[in-house]
């Protein structure tokens, strides 16, 4: 037999074993080590001895969102609101009057002065709509153009609009109060987001990424468009989708149809689609966000006496909605931070597989960012899937601290827990909240370290090939994916990363660089 590629000069680490060469026909993996080098091969490559190992997969991102915000004014560098309503202002001396301008990534744990303000903004441009997307997607601020024009008198449930000491509103929109801006921005049209998507893809690619999880199409706080899908079917048609993806539809999205249940229209549900674009998860949300401090907690964020935020639903309709949804035969994926949310998840999915048992369900909780010590075990006895993030320790974990206190921020992703409770543990960004560079989220998994130094939960520590295992396997098994990729060995898909440095090596890992990524067998990134 003669093979496509053999890849040699190789360690290899294919998520099982190790080896130093693999083998690949029409796109998968045929055998590995002496058995693939043996073989004839049409392209032989010489490694040089680079560590080989499986295409990270981002269990939850948002891919759509993250591409076309690479033309918003990036705030995540700005440390005080001066800096923010400068930046503002210089693009505002670029841009006509009436149009909008959109920052993105600001973090009010890491600005003097807080949140930024409508006041601020309007000096800033005051001939613009103005809106500034915070990191964690769950609130905006906007300008007084813009919020002159909101129904200010019916905002939606599971959201509020901050308001000052006299009863004015400041600008800042939090949780579904955001969808208030709807009638203004929404849908965004679908060319936009096909080129987002096409300038995600090369930034995956670039950074070993070959499949993700895009946590919400077609409505609710993260949708696009209605036609979100079809975005995504554009962009693979022209060649411009360079990684393989499961998306999860908005809870919105999903109504009452005739024999099905609970569904979208036609019946499709979660399973549908083929190796590059298929159908996951419904995707719901029962919270906001822990440096938000919108999360919906058990008790009093720390320093703000009584708030412990609030659902972004009526908990009864939250445990409604899973209920349907797993009677219907979906795969749910439901965001929870607060340990309160988390409890009122838990319990809404033990009620639902009570009543209607089903194997190998593979439920999720997204985030699972706050779990109390005596749920852990629940999360695991009911065969869930937490999908937490350990790159937040780095980038936000300072404010997370600040928002749980000592006494709980042991509790806060709890990624060593969750694997020695025998969950499944996947791996994932959340990507534009944080950098998503995979190298950077396997360190945080190994280090826990938030950005001033300070080791967040040092029990909670991966060990590097548990954290790689992660990035790989944990998030193909996440989307029913791991009999294609995941790991490499043959009959899968040839999905790898080629590095400078051994990832499995702690040492080793903050050193490492993407040398080159393959879908397919075939190189599509090579480093310059």
């Amino acid at each position: 037999m003669q093979v496509d590629a053999v890849y040699e000069n190789a360690r290899g680490w294919t998520g099982k074993s190790r080896t130093d060469a693999l083998a690949v026909l029409h796109g998968r993996v045929v055998a590995l080590g002496d058995d693939a080098r043996e073989l004839s091969a049409r392209r032989r490559v010489d490694l040089g001895g680079a560590s080989v190992v499986p295409g990270f997969h981002d269990a939850h991102n948002h891919m759509a969102w993250f591409g076309m915000g690479l033309d918003d004014v990036p705030l995540g560098p700005c440390r005080s609101v001066g800096e923010v309503y400068d930046a503002i202002a210089a693009r505002a001396r670029e841009l006509p009057p009436g149009a909008w301008i959109i920052g993105s990534g600001y973090d009010q744990n890491k600005l003097d002065g807080g949140h930024p303000t409508r006041h601020g903004l309007d000096r800033a441009a005051p001939e613009h709509l103005v809106r500034l997307k915070h990191t964690s997607g769950h609130m905006t601020v906007v300008n007084s153009r813009v919020l002159d024009q909101l129904d200010l008198a019916n905002v939606p449930v599971g959201g509020d609009v901050v308001t000052d000491e006299h009863g004015s509103p400041t600008g800042l929109l939090r949780e579904q109060a955001q969808l208030l801006l709807r009638p203004l921005t929404y849908p965004t049209p679908l060319e936009t987001v096909v080129r987002g998507l096409g300038r995600a893809s090369r930034r995956y690619l670039s950074e070993g990424i070959t499949s993700v999880q895009e946590a919400g199409v077609g409505g609710g706080l993260v949708g696009e468009t209605p036609a979100e899908v079809a975005a995504y079917q554009l962009a693979r048609e022209r060649g411009l989708l360079g990684v393989r993806a499961t998306v999860m539809v908005a809870s919105s999205v999903l109504h009452d149809l005739e024999d099905v249940g609970f569904g979208i229209d036609l019946g499709i549900r979660s399973g549908l689609g083929d190796e590059w674009l298929r159908i996951g998860p419904m995707k719901l949300f029962a919270d906001g966000s822990l440096i938000g401090r919108t999360a919906a907690m058990h008790d009093d964020f720390a320093n703000d006496p009584g708030n412990r935020g609030y659902f972004q639903v009526p908990e009864d309709e939250l445990a409604e909605t899973i209920l349907r949804a797993h009677r219907a035969g979906w795969q749910i994926a439901t965001h929870a931070i607060g340990d309160r949310a988390v409890t009122t998840v838990l319990d809404a999915y033990e009620a639902a597989l009570a009543a209607h048992p089903r194997a190998d369900h593979r439920h999720r909780i997204e985030h699972c960012g706050v779990l109390r010590p005596q749920e852990v075990a629940k999360l695991a006895g009911l065969g869930l899937i937490p999908s937490p993030q350990g790159r937040f320790v780095n980038e936000i974990g300072d404010g997370m601290r600040a928002a749980l206190g000592p006494e709980r921020e042991g509790w806060c992703y709890r990624l060593r827990s969750m694997l020695d409770a025998g969950c499944v543990l996947p791996a994932s960004s959340d990507r534009p909240v944080v950098d998503g560079a995979p190298l950077l989220g396997l360190n945080d998994m190994v280090r826990r370290e938030t950005a001033a130094g300070y080791v967040l939960g040092p029990q909670e520590r991966l060990t590097p090939e548990q954290a790689l295992r992660a990035y790989t396997h944990g998030s193909a098994y996440a989307a029913f994916r791991e009999h294609e990729v995941g790991t490499l060995t043959p009959g899968k898909l040839a999905d790898f990363v080629v590095l400078s440095a051994d990832p499995t090596v702690a040492e080793s890992l903050p050193e490492a660089r993407v040398l080159a990524t393959a879908v397919a067998g075939e190189i599509v990134y090579e480093e310059d």
